[in-house]
């Protein structure tokens, strides 16, 4: 939240997606309006197929491979969290010996879990009478993740998973900048990770009836829903003083966070829980022009949610929404669910860095109900001096990061 307390800085960036192995691939396509989705047949280990599209990960495999036996052994989700974190932990340059690990929080959010883990447990005892793999249950837990990185890099910091849907990875590193902010935490590894390209977990979300059969196409009147990605984004997190004075290279502020709950409906967003969660995070910060201002959308491309949006954005910015930019990047990398906030906060913070705003792409029809800048299908040079990332998730959870330029 906003208030009194210590500063919290961004000092590394990982990431891992359909659009790129790493952050700098990752940024590149994403200025590049590069799309992720590709129409793939995914296979059960029962033989069942499904073939949709998708925005997967390719190329994973040798790389998993090198992350080591314990990683090795664990669920996609896991290993996605570890590659990208390995990659923000030598960015920051940071050293975890002489205290600090025991003073760092590991909070990786992940909406599900190790799905393929399950989904292979339960092929393995119902359809094909074989016994689960006996590390199942260490595989699946939604802790794996933060657990496995805590081990990896030895922090004894507080260290567990947020599970809060499509707002897991928006509420991991707030609630890690919380920590850091109230002096419970000096930094943390703060993000999320997702793994569910699965037979069934597709035919799950196809049953919907909010996947898309082509394309994403946020804001644009034509959308006919979100593809589902896969992948992780990973920031590690300091307090400022201690980055300042061992010289490392900031990215950003987290100058603010909000979270709340509609509290209305399971399925259907709220407006005004999505503007009072932006609110909560813009509450203290010295606001820029609003010529300055760059929000990373939620936008999923369904019916329901980028209208919703639209009319939460102008909720809080009345007339200056107009002078804003906004842009879904679901549209290239997909929705990774509980790992967007984690990958679209990497967005937010390059926009910061470079002055380049990334695009909604496969935008051609504008809707009257999503009138704003949407930065349509081109990324845009623009000085932003503060980006806002929106995650909204079914149950009506709203969770908003605030980032400034430092």
């Amino acid at each position: 939240m906003n208030g009194k307390g210590r500063r919290v800085v961004v000092t590394g960036l990982g990431a891992v997606c359909a659009t790129g192995a790493n952050v700098d691939e990752f940024w590149a396509n994403g200025i590049a309006a590069t799309c992720g989705t590709q129409t793939r047949t995914i296979r059960a280990n029962d033989g069942t197929q499904i073939t949709t599209p998708v925005a997967q990960v390719d190329g994973f495999a040798e790389r998993a491979a090198s992350l080591g036996r314990d990683i090795g052994r664990a669920d996609a989700f896991s290993k996605f969290a570890a590659a990208a974190a390995d990659e923000a932990v030598a960015d920051s340059g940071i050293d975890f010996d002489n205290g600090l690990g025991g003073r760092t929080a590991t909070i990786i959010g992940t909406g599900i879990g190790g799905q393929s883990s399950l989904e292979d447990g339960y092929i393995n005892m119902l359809s094909l009478d074989k016994r689960p793999h006996p590390l199942t249950i260490l595989r699946l837990i939604p802790n794996a993740a933060a657990s496995h990185l805590s081990i990896r890099f030895g922090l004894r910091g507080p260290a567990f998973a947020i599970s809060s849907a499509c707002a897991s990875g928006a509420h991991s590193i707030g609630v890690a900048a919380d920590l850091i902010r109230a002096g419970t935490s000096d930094a943390a590894i703060a993000g999320a990770s997702e793994a569910i390209i699965t037979k069934g977990a597709l035919q799950a979300w196809k049953a919907m009836h909010i996947l898309s059969d082509e394309l994403c196409r946020p804001f644009s009147k034509n959308r006919k829903g979100l593809i589902i990605g896969e992948g992780a984004g990973i920031l590690v997190l300091e307090e400022y003083e201690h980055a300042r004075a061992r010289g490392a290279k900031i990215y950003a502020e987290i100058v603010g966070f909000g979270m709340n709950s509609d509290g209305k409906d399971m399925i259907n967003p709220a407006v005004e829980g999505a503007a009072d969660a932006m609110r909560m995070a813009l509450g203290g910060v010295q606001v820029p022009s609003a010529e300055n201002i760059y929000i990373n959308a939620h936008g999923t491309g369904t019916l329901m949610n980028d209208p919703t949006e639209t009319k939460a954005i102008r909720s809080v910015f009345g007339a200056d929404a107009d002078d804003l930019v906004v842009s879904s990047t679901k549209a290239m990398h997909g929705h990774l669910l509980g790992a967007a906030g984690g990958v679209e906060s990497i967005m937010a913070i390059k926009a910061i860095q470079s002055d380049i705003v990334p695009p909604t792409i496969n935008y051609d029809v504008p809707d009257p109900e999503c009138d704003l800048d949407i930065v349509p299908n081109e990324a845009r040079n623009r000085r932003v001096d503060l980006a806002i990332s929106n995650s909204f998730a079914f149950g009506g959870l709203n969770a908003v990061v605030a980032f400034g330029r430092v």
